[in-house]
């Protein structure tokens, strides 16, 4: 459990730098800051995703709360307009937790109140409950007045005041249904209060410091249709639920709220069933639950929260650690299923627009992550039969385009190694552009994918030889064989000890970057053990920090140290210098390979795991974050919760230590 209490919640700085989120397993979510107060436009206490998993729209912001005592008003909400902050409830609220959910205490003159929110697993269905706890004057007049604020937007926008919204409430019996714009679902509050009033209101100016930072559109005005009053000394619970139309047909009622709570409590406990004692590893675990969301009839992962949806490259980078690691191999083999069905030209897709539509295809390292994914499978559950029956032929399909060349160049040069990239596209992980500018072009050979390729061709050997097809048995074998021998004669850089980043022809790109350190780590290397302890002592010397590998050694010109700034500099500096965490597990795996796993190597790796604990009680509680800062102290930057972030320090803490 994490919890806080008045030192923190009491102090808007300390209370915006830590966020929480829920998630639906579809790709919706709820989210804000411990106070309440939102700092992102993807804070909302209901972001629906419409076409699971994205189309996410921002329908609920939040609920304005206020405690009325014997008369004297006390608002439990805080909000940032231009130059204040108001109301100021943080002063009132004493504790915050997460057990599981999202639970926040506040006091008022003598009066306690517990609110709870969670998310509906498999619904667009946010539930927030209240509970009076202690009411030191028992005879207290003691109403709650809860004012829902509504966006109805795109997560990636803001909404502004307008006369196009329609203000109408439909209301019924401990039910209020909205409609603000007719393009877009209708959103039902089902409640238990003793009073619905009509207001149809405009909150103007809200502003998100966050998206200020980042030089984006920070201003928001939302709409605010009825107010809701509890009396909470007649009944001293009160409960909202805020829902789109559910695939049942059926609206939540408000006394449902317990029997909601009660399953998705159990769902959650199953997710530890087996999971050992382990503080990280059990907060990880249903961590990485929250990334596992629903597209089609299967299931796929969602990058990061707040603002990615399901990329091809992080979903397979991220496979193993979600769903291998803890036990979920059903939902595995749904991830592979899914994306083999989008294999298009031997490529699997880059990524999944938010906005539905053709997928895109601009990855070279998204499709050979898939031949590690598939091992993966097959250590954890040796179910070649479902791979031969389901996936063997789309993995040599996928081979025979690279063979013969697919879109961006990608195809198998004459020395047996992958070259992939053309002007102004983005192939590799290191992905950053700005406009036309490809912040990190690495056209030609990149090491990664150099060997990515050859860890897919061990794969298919192996698979050949065990499905009975000795001919490509041999085949396969030989062209791992002769990658190897031109790897490591174009890409070992004798002078720094460790690879090049890049080959393309004469050209040797002497980058120190974290990319080689897959030579290492995969199940199938090219390097030699002097070699592969080489790279070992160059990336921790160079690259390892508390939270991940940075993207370039800081020994280098173009380091950037810190990632801040508007979307340009950002992006920038988004592999300049920034650490990745993902990275500690491929580096763990690598290190515990070359040293062995002795006493004293376990005992190191389990250090640099556990130094993840104090982050996850920031940022993103229980989660971790994309990338840090390259520079001491490293402050979380980017997704407060990112899929690869979570998979990898899993993988490690449970494989490996």
């Amino acid at each position: 459990m994490i919890q806080f209490d008045k030192n923190i919640c009491g102090n808007l700085g300390e209370a915006s730098e830590r966020e929480w989120l829920e998630t639906n397993g579809l790709g919706g979510f709820a989210s804000s800051t411990i106070t309440g107060m939102n700092t992102r436009r993807y804070h909302a206490l209901l972001m629906a995703a419409t076409t699971p998993p994205v189309e996410r729209m921002a329908l609920l912001s939040k609920l304005e709360e206020t405690l009325v005592i014997n008369g004297a008003r006390y608002d439990l909400s805080v909000n940032q307009y231009s130059g204040a902050f108001h109301p100021q409830g943080q002063q009132y609220l004493k504790e915050f937790r997460l057990e599981p959910f999202p639970v926040f205490v506040y006091e008022a003159a003598g009066v306690v109140i517990e609110k709870s929110v969670f998310m509906v697993h498999g619904e667009n269905t946010t539930v927030v409950q209240y509970q009076c706890r202690q009411q030191e004057q028992t005879e207290a007049n003691c109403h709650l007045e809860i004012r829902p604020l509504v966006a109805f937007r795109d997560f990636h926008s803001t909404t502004h005041e307008n006369s196009s919204i329609n203000s109408a409430v439909e209301t019924s019996d401990g039910l209020a249904t909205i409609q603000p714009y007719t393009d877009l679902p209708k959103l039902h509050f089902t409640h238990d209060a003793n009073e619905l009033i009509l207001s149809g209101h405009w909150y103007r100016n809200f502003e998100y410091s966050v998206e200020r930072e980042r030089g984006l559109d920070f201003i928001e005005d939302l709409f605010n249709p009825f107010a809701l009053k509890f009396d909470l000394y007649q009944n001293t619970k009160a409960t909202v639920i805020a829902s789109t139309e559910p695939n049942t047909g059926e609206i939540h009622a408000a006394n449902y709220a317990g029997k909601l709570r009660l399953a998705e409590v159990n769902r959650r406990d199953g997710l530890l069933t087996g999971i050992k004692q382990d503080e990280l590893v059990r907060t990880l675990t249903l961590a990485a639950d929250q990334f596992i969301v629903a597209r089609d009839q299967q299931k796929t992962v969602i990058a990061g929260y707040h603002w990615f949806a399901d990329w091809g490259r992080d979903t397979m980078i991220a496979l193993p650690g979600l769903t291998l690691t803890t036990g979920r191999y059903d939902i595995a083999r749904s991830i592979l299923l899914e994306f083999a069905k989008y294999a298009d030209r031997g490529m699997l897709p880059n990524r999944f627009l938010d906005s539905g539509g053709e997928s895109e295809y601009n990855t070279v390292d998204a499709t050979l992550w898939y031949f590690e994914a598939v091992r993966a499978l097959l250590a954890h559950t040796n179910d070649y039969e479902f791979v031969q029956i389901h996936l063997y032929d789309v993995l040599m399909d996928i081979i025979d385009w690279h063979e013969r060349g697919t879109r961006y160049q990608i195809h198998l040069d004459s020395d047996g190694l992958l070259f992939a990239g053309e002007p102004g596209v983005q192939l590799t992980w290191m992905d950053a552009k700005v406009g036309d500018w490809v912040v990190t072009p690495r056209t030609g050979k990149p090491v990664e994918i150099q060997a990515l390729w050859y860890n897919a061709l061990r794969v298919m050997e192996t698979l050949a030889g065990k499905f009975g097809n000795s001919v490509n048995a041999r085949r396969f074998a030989a062209m791992a064989d002769r990658a190897k021998d031109s790897f490591n004669s174009q890409f070992w850089n004798e002078a720094a000890g460790c690879l090049y980043d890049v080959v393309n022809g004469e050209m040797r790109d002497e980058s120190i970057r974290p990319n080689q350190i897959f030579a290492v780590s995969l199940q199938h290397s090219m390097l030699d053990e002097k070699r592969a302890r080489q790279v070992i002592t160059v990336v921790q010397h160079e690259l390892l920090t508390p939270f991940g590998l940075r993207s370039l050694s800081p020994n280098d010109p173009r380091y950037v140290g810190r990632y801040a700034g508007d979307m340009r500099e950002r992006d920038g500096a988004y592999h300049q210098g920034p650490v990745w965490a993902w990275l500690i597990g491929p580096f763990i795996t690598a290190y515990l390979k070359v040293n062995g796993k002795t006493e004293a190597t376990r005992q190191q790796t389990r250090q640099w795991i556990d130094g993840f604990l104090p982050h996850m009680r920031t940022a993103g509680m229980g989660q971790v974050s994309e990338i840090f800062d390259g520079d001491a102290p490293h402050a979380p930057r980017g997704c407060i919760a990112q899929a690869w972030s979570v998979a990898e320090l899993l993988r490690v803490a449970v494989e490996e230590t």
